[in-house]
């Protein structure tokens, strides 16, 4: 029962209990005076009065339980927001202008509780409930998945969400040292002896499924066929000996422990990295994969936290042209398409870009490549022999 619903059915008794003593009092009035008129002036001087009492009452009951039900209205909500490593700057640009947006429309205060990191690893962690988040914004569909069949989001999550549930974009992008001394220009450059590759592990992080994904699509989309895929990517991991467990701790080991000669990242973070004072040569592929993040709202924690209304409010807001114009600023390709236009001279052109359908969907590539025994771990395997 609802806070509103016990509100009601205690005024219902409280009324019904005054009721009672109301018929006593004026039956005992009744027997206590003889006279008719004085007991007929009584009776109804007492009526008036006990009525005028219920009125009041029932006004009174009332008013504080509208009161109660407007406080509560208005009361502090709080949500829990999981994403993916590299998302925290594009969110701390992106929450405080729908704080602010909700509390003029709704005069109330939300405050969100955020966690980033590999986004495989927060997938699971919000699958086995040690993350409550009431809202997901990771770095590849197939984590989102993982969570639905899990039961926590509805089916369907893709097919009821604008654009697909995606709510921002990059592609891959190879960064160098100053000078670019190893001579990376394309992909295969990756798999000549004596370069050091600085990379994610897919078992952990979204990236590192993108970079497997834009290995293997750059030959088998660009006319190889798998076998020559799988010798290309077996060298390149060859050439990766530490696998971090998301984007940003590679990125730290690029930059800021100047290990490797070359990282494999989103083409954001090496804008936002060079903001930073991290500016280094980059190559954005002509082959390139597009890098697709969702975003969701967890079905089965907003109803257990009540903040369904608020949690869907704001993922819709992540698609407003207020908010990709923040991820835009951060150097993502936006959904929105006003935004979309707005922008469009600001990144390097790609020749081929290929999606996850293009090799094959979601399901077929969760089991062809990452699978236990899968391709990948086939690779791993060579890598290290």
């Amino acid at each position: 029962m609802s806070k509103s619903q016990q509100t009601t059915h205690f005024s219902k008794l409280l009324i019904e209990r005054i009721q009672s003593y109301v018929m006593k009092a004026l039956q005992t009035i009744q027997l206590s005076y003889k006279d008719t008129i004085r007991n007929w002036l009584n009776r109804h001087t007492v009526q008036s009065f006990v009525s005028l009492f219920l009125v009041g009452a029932f006004l009174s009951i009332t008013v504080a339980s509208c009161s109660g039900s407007s406080s509560a209205s208005k009361n502090d909500v709080k949500l829990k927001l999981v994403s993916f490593s590299v998302t925290k700057a594009a969110h701390d640009q992106i929450i405080p202008k729908f704080v602010e947006k909700w509390k003029q429309e709704h005069n109330q205060n939300v405050t969100f509780e955020q966690s980033y990191g590999g986004s495989v690893a927060q997938a699971a962690a919000v699958i086995a409930g040690s993350q409550e988040a009431d809202i997901v914004h990771l770095a590849l569909p197939l984590d989102v998945s993982k969570i639905a069949l899990a039961g926590l989001i509805k089916s369907g999550w893709e097919t009821k969400a604008p654009r697909s549930g995606i709510v921002s974009r990059s592609v891959a992008a190879i960064v160098t040292r100053e000078g670019n001394p190893k001579g990376i220009n394309t992909w295969a450059d990756l798999a000549k002896d004596g370069v050091k590759v600085i990379a994610a592990n897919p078992k952990t992080s979204g990236i590192a499924i993108w970079e497997f994904l834009a290995f293997w699509g750059s030959v088998t989309l660009n006319g190889g066929d798998e076998a020559t895929a799988l010798d290309f990517v077996t060298k390149v991991y060859k050439n990766t000996p530490i696998l971090t467990k998301d984007a940003r701790e590679a990125s730290d080991l690029f930059f800021q422990k100047n290990q490797g000669d070359v990282l494999i990242t989103y083409e954001n973070e090496v804008i936002l990295a060079g903001k930073n004072g991290n500016k280094l040569p980059y190559i954005v592929p002509k082959v390139n994969i597009s890098i697709d993040n969702p975003v969701a709202v967890v079905d089965k924690n907003v109803e257990k936290h009540g903040t369904r209304e608020v949690a869907q409010a704001f993922v819709d807001f992540l698609y407003s042209t207020e908010a990709q114009r923040e991820f835009a600023k951060l150097q993502y390709r936006p959904v929105n398409p006003t935004v979309t236009q707005e922008v469009a001279s600001q990144y390097q052109p790609i020749e081929t870009l290929f999606t996850s359908q293009d090799l094959g969907g979601w399901d077929i590539i969760q089991k062809k490549f990452f699978g236990d025994g899968a391709i990948f771990d086939k690779v791993q395997a060579a890598s290290k022999a």
